[in-house]
């Protein structure tokens, strides 16, 4: 097996990059229950109260993902002297930006078991059903930010949780976050802004596997010369020798592909073999003329940038054969950008192909 291996890269030419596994972008729904706690002037137990969350994610990078949601249920305020403790309900429309820490610490890691993420967002608040506080309770003429009805809050929030993957596309998901409000929503004027926190679990659905297997890169040797067909003699048709024509001897022409790494349009000393082979055969053909064409891959940059990236890097080809010798009036160049994809892996597309001849 690692003979036959041998002989494939020796066929392909030299391994620029192994098969590796790099992120894809993928969505993703949560759902979570548990408990939240309004920070207020009584028992950590007295303010306890249910707590629900939905929200959906678009993970684009390995590291960073954004996701909106919904989440509330209930809150609670309390009286300290006489002491009572009054509930009110809300609804709650969040927007994070969510990091993970896992992959912005140890890397991305397709097979990792726990990912830690840490968040911030803004949340926007409709709080309802006060009647508690506004009916049921003889101190409500002196709660100084009592409201009725409908009543709208802008909430900062961040938080903290782990997503432990049970497969591939589920994953059992603990959070905890804060989310702080105008010193209004619980009623009552504190001098400052009113907390509330929540401890949830749940589950977290992923759509999309996340991954895509990138195959190993070759460096493409050029093609074997093909020998001249063995030309026949004619039969003397007289006595006189007869003067044979010479063999005419075709050129084939030769192709070379140079690759470059992302977002980048400096020759590697990996490639640097091929422009000297094409300096070579230009140089035993004083007749043959080169054609220079840049790429840029589509996945990567707008069509404006990889336009320009795939010029440069065609003018980079042509100034090293212009500083091996070869006149400018045999170097044509152009760049195409990602309008043409030559190859069918996206990275192989980060090129620049000569043809001579």
């Amino acid at each position: 097996m690692s003979a036959m291996a041998d002989d494939v890269a020796d066929n392909r030419g030299r391994m620029l990059s192994p098969e590796r596994i790099e992120f894809a972008p993928y969505w993703s729904l949560r759902l979570q229950a548990g408990i939240a706690e309004t920070l207020g002037e009584t028992s950590f137990s007295d303010m306890l109260s249910p707590a629900a969350a939905l929200s959906a994610g678009y993970h684009f990078a390995p590291a960073w993902s954004v996701r909106l949601g919904v989440s509330g249920w209930q809150a609670k305020g309390a009286w300290v002297s006489p002491r009572r403790v009054y509930k009110y309900d809300f609804i709650q429309g969040n927007a994070d930006i969510v990091m993970s820490l896992s992959n912005i610490i140890g890397g991305f890691r397709p097979d990792r078991r726990v990912d830690f993420y840490a968040f911030l967002g803004v949340g926007v608040i409709n709080a309802f059903n006060n009647d508690e506080a506004a009916n049921g309770l003889e101190y409500a003429d002196q709660l100084k930010y009592l409201w009725t009805g409908h009543k709208w809050f802008v909430a900062g929030r961040a938080g903290v949780g782990a997503d432990i993957n049970l497969s591939r596309y589920v994953a059992f998901n603990v959070e905890v976050n804060a989310n702080m409000m105008s010193d209004h929503f619980n009623s009552k004027r504190g001098g400052s802004v009113d907390w509330q926190f929540n401890a949830l679990a749940g589950f977290t659905f992923k759509f999309g596997k996340g991954t895509r297997k990138v195959p190993a890169v070759y460096e493409e040797l050029p093609p074997a010369p093909v020998a001249a067909a063995p030309v026949k003699e004619e039969p003397k048709v007289t006595p006189k020798p007869v003067e044979q024509p010479k063999p005419e001897v075709k050129v084939e022409k030769i192709t070379e592909n140079i690759f470059f790494l992302i977002n980048s349009s400096k020759i590697r000393a990996s490639q640097e073999g091929k422009v000297a082979a094409v300096v070579d055969y230009m140089k035993r053909n004083p007749g043959a003329t080169v054609v220079v064409t840049g790429y840029a891959d589509k996945a990567t940059g707008t069509s404006r940038y990889n336009k320009t990236l795939s010029e440069r890097r065609a003018k980079a080809v042509g100034d090293a054969l212009l500083d091996a010798g070869i006149s400018a009036d045999r170097i044509s160049m152009s760049g195409k950008g990602d309008s043409e994809q030559p190859f069918v892996q996206n990275d192989d597309n980060r090129v620049v192909i000569m043809i001579a001849e």
